[in-house]
């Protein structure tokens, strides 16, 4: 089973993480002076949701990773049952940085309510997770000021000097924000978007300078990458995809490369799904890809990627040729 040690905290994880956002079910993104919208992936099952996180578990995932925004602390809260008895068996990545409504499952932002938060953000994830300390705390704001994250940098160490945390990263596609948690003596990760669409190999780079693992978000393109979508698709209203029109030409044209993609992802009788997920390994061996999930049939053919591997180096430079035929946005 492919195994990764998590950047400088000599963490132990499977190669792959289970990312916990969908299982959080219906939430809205509810900013103050704009138009709330669904935030969330479609409404879930709990119990099927528990049902996928054992699954994996029996699979050889042992990182899960989730954020207190997701479902307004239902996905912690789910994922801290689901992980009742098996504590010591998983490592939990969770994030903060948002006002998060629980009762009326409403979210949003205010960067300036961070700092004065994050110590009792970090006791709600706790209480959602039911456990007594968190892994990895990542920050959820991508676009934080850099000179802010050195202050709340020193508060995080404070954290894992109290035990409340373990280790922490920052959850962003900025490289130059990242840098300032890059040498923070407990940061361990940065999370950052990647598939085989979208790299960001300046971000990789510093995560090897820095020796710290790459957590990707978005493995699955939004699940374009599992191939299953068309120019006619549509979601719910309460899932986030419903705001994305298929048939427009820029998603017509990533459907189109996703479909040139195809014979290189499914080599060796691999989804569409698990190529994804190999191309990523094959690309760069710091990262571990987080797809989400909903049920123990994703779970499971997310997880089976394992047995295969990463592609090939040939198979990676042939799928980036690809790519760079494509100005994707």
């Amino acid at each position: 089973m492919l195994k990764r040690v998590l950047g400088k905290s000599k963490l132990q994880v499977s190669a792959l993480g289970m990312g916990c956002w969908a299982i959080g079910g219906p939430w809205t993104w509810d900013q103050p002076g704009e138009e709330p919208y669904p935030a969330g992936w479609g409404s879930t099952d709990d119990e099927e949701s528990i049902r996928a996180v054992h699954a994996a578990i029996d699979l050889g995932v042992n990182f899960f990773d989730t954020a207190a925004n997701y479902g307004a602390g239902h996905s912690e809260v789910v994922l801290g049952r689901a992980l009742k008895g098996k504590r010591d068996k998983v490592v939990i990545a969770t994030k903060f940085g948002h006002i998060v409504n629980e009762d009326k499952k409403t979210v949003y932002g205010n960067p300036a309510q961070i700092m004065r938060n994050v110590r009792s953000d970090v006791e709600n994830s706790l209480r959602r997770l039911q456990t007594d300390y968190i892994d990895i705390y990542q920050l959820h704001d991508g676009g934080y000021d850099p000179k802010s994250a050195l202050e709340l940098g020193g508060i995080l160490e404070e954290l894992v000097t109290s035990g409340r945390i373990r280790w922490y990263g920052w959850s962003t596609d900025i490289v130059d924000n990242a840098r300032v948690f890059a040498s923070g003596g407990h940061c361990t990760s940065i999370q950052f978007r990647l598939n085989a669409i979208y790299d960001n190999a300046d971000m990789r780079r510093l995560c090897a300078d820095f020796d710290l693992a790459g957590i990707n978000k978005d493995p699955l393109n939004r699940g374009v990458l599992t191939g299953k979508f068309n120019t006619g698709s549509k979601f719910p209203d309460n899932d986030i995809r419903s705001r994305v029109d298929f048939s427009s030409p820029e998603h017509a044209k990533r459907l189109q490369l996703v479909d040139e993609l195809r014979d290189i992802l499914t080599s060796n009788g691999r989804t569409m799904a698990q190529g994804a997920l190999a191309y990523i390994w094959g690309l760069d061996e710091r990262m571990v890809p987080i797809p989400g999930f909903k049920s123990v049939k994703q779970v499971e053919d997310n997880a089976r990627a394992m047995e295969y591997g990463p592609l090939t180096e040939a198979q990676v430079k042939e799928a980036r040729s690809i790519v760079g035929k494509y100005e994707i946005k």
